[in-house]
């Protein structure tokens, strides 16, 4: 659980550091920086493990990747337009679309109580959508799309996180979405889609494009340690933490402050996971018990 609270806390550094990227960059070649620069970090570990052969499921691997890939992309593409706290309160119907699959597709167990609380949960995120959609359009969907990829990726990070270690997870979810990404950017240079139409970065584009590549990395090994100790279900509601972070980056950075409709919607949010997590507690002392 601590793990997952330091991993999601530093997550909203990243999407500060993509918004102010976004004045110069397309979304595209935001979310390509970060997997390049995630395999880089990663790649004096990957020499030494591939003398070992590849790693099994290697096809999960890819598809992690891939769902990672989908996900930073279009949220992303999100922060262009939305502020920071509203793209990340719409993007969290994630940690209520994983305790759903994590029954569907892992197995876990999930009661009526988690399912009434991820209901509630859902609730509070329309309240968040409704406004940014009348503000903003279509694009208040986008942190939408983007939480489902990465509940998916999250799924796909459980069924991994018995058989492989954090480290190379972490790299072949780099590669794979590095690679995912390098073909969307030259589709998108050749069809001139603006949100993947790559441009030469500025000195300080690169450096803040580094940074963001190595937060991303830490960020997503602390994070990846954390499902191989505890089950989906149980983590998914710290991930509300990370709505903290963005709220005080948004107001230091950009000046940006939720209205009273998104913070009743944060706020029921925020109550929604908080009552599965205590739900876990109890459920976690009577069986020691």
């Amino acid at each position: 659980m601590l793990l997952m609270v330091g991993g999601v806390l530093v997550v909203p550094s990243i999407d500060a550091l993509a918004k102010l990227l976004t004045g110069e960059l397309p979304a595209g070649e935001i979310a390509w920086s970060r997997f390049l620069f995630q395999t880089l970090f990663m790649a004096p570990w990957a020499l030494l493990r591939l003398r070992q052969g590849l790693p099994p499921h290697l096809w999960l691997h890819a598809g992690r990747g891939m769902l990672l890939a989908a996900a930073t992309l279009l949220f992303f593409a999100a922060l262009k337009y939305l502020p920071l706290a509203d793209s990340i309160a719409i993007f969290f119907v994630e940690p209520l679309i994983l305790t759903l699959l994590s029954a569907v597709i892992l197995g876990e167990p999930v009661g009526w109580r988690r399912l009434s609380a991820v209901a509630v949960g859902f609730v509070g995120a329309l309240l968040v959508i409704q406004p940014s959609y009348q503000v903003f359009g279509p694009a208040a969907l986008l942190p939408v799309g983007a939480a489902l990829s990465f509940a998916l990726y999250l799924v796909l990070t459980r069924r991994l996180a018995a058989s492989a270690d954090a480290a190379s997870m972490q790299f072949w979810a780099g590669l794979f979405g590095l690679g995912a990404m390098s073909l969307a950017l030259v589709l998108g240079a050749i069809a001139e889609i603006a949100l993947l139409d790559p441009r030469w970065p500025s000195p300080s584009a690169w450096l803040m494009m580094a940074l963001l590549g190595l937060i991303a990395t830490f960020s997503h090994l602390l994070m990846v340690k954390a499902f191989r100790l505890a089950p989906a279900g149980v983590l998914a509601p710290f991930g509300y933490l990370e709505i903290i972070g963005a709220t005080v980056l948004g107001f230091l950075i950009f000046g940006e402050f939720p209205d009273g409709l998104t913070w009743l919607g944060i706020l029921i949010i925020v109550g929604a996971g908080l009552y599965v997590f205590q739900r876990e507690r109890q459920l976690g002392r009577s069986a020691s018990g």
